[in-house]
């Protein structure tokens, strides 16, 4: 269920990122070699970006599978960033199919995707969405189960949490909820918090930079995450912390 990847690094092209790399996301959209769920990422596909002077990031989001678009081909050609968080999804059943449902989702400076699914939706939707403020509700950018964790993420982003905290608990409060697969991608653009929690996930080095993604490309070399583990990095360094079982567990 989606495929997905976040750059933090020396500057480059989103081509170079995403669409150019042999097996990358480009690639994934239909033919994944990893995904244990799905068979292709033809539910439409997004791309944000953070450009020298503006930590407000832009995006390119679509609702038709990404070798479906020409213009994005042009517009990674000739858009060079140093963060990138870009997805390809496969959407859950019976959520909603426009590109408002396509990761990334955006609030100020962050930018967040979920690779995943929440198996008890809709009907798991409803104790997760108790924890959220009405107004909160009303701001979905989109009737999926993706945009339920961001509005979750987002809450305690506002509340002072840093994101690795807020990604981890998240994490929990949605498996106390519902089994499901929550991996998740969210950026600010200088730093990158991300969880594998049912699906997999992968960090490579680049020179100047890097990779984290939901499978590895042809290009350097890779490390694949543990199962429940939270990621943190910046362009010098990764590093791994346990998402304790118990954590996980709690109602």
């Amino acid at each position: 269920m989606c495929r997905h990847l976040a750059y933090l690094g020396a500057e480059t092209s989103i081509h170079r990122l995403v669409v150019a790399p042999r097996h990358g996301l480009y690639e994934q959209s239909w033919a994944p070699r990893r995904q244990q769920h799905g068979t292709v990422n033809a539910d439409g596909f997004g791309v944000g970006w953070y450009a020298e002077g503006d930590p407000v990031p832009a995006r390119y989001r679509r609702a038709v599978p990404i070798w479906a678009d020409p213009s994005f081909a042009d517009v990674a050609r000739v858009t060079r960033t140093t963060a990138l968080l870009a997805a390809v999804r496969s959407a859950t059943p019976g959520t909603g199919q426009g590109e408002d449902a396509a990761a990334p989702y955006t609030d100020g400076i962050h930018l967040f995707s979920h690779n995943g699914r929440l198996d008890a939706w809709p009907e798991g939707l409803g104790a997760l969405a108790a924890t959220l403020p009405p107004a909160d509700l009303l701001a979905l950018e989109a009737r999926c189960d993706s945009a339920v964790l961001w509005a979750l993420l987002r809450r305690r982003l506002a509340d002072g949490e840093t994101a690795d905290r807020a990604a981890a608990a998240v994490v929990a409060q949605a498996a106390a909820h519902s089994q499901g697969r929550y991996n998740i991608l969210v950026t600010d653009g200088r730093t990158i918090t991300a969880t594998a929690y049912g699906d997999t996930l992968f960090y490579g080095k680049l020179p100047g930079g890097v990779v984290i993604a939901s499978e590895p490309d042809a290009d350097g070399a890779w490390t694949e995450v543990p199962d429940r583990t939270l990621v943190t990095a910046t362009r010098e360094a990764v590093h791994l912390h346990p998402i304790p079982h118990a954590m996980a567990d709690r109602s």
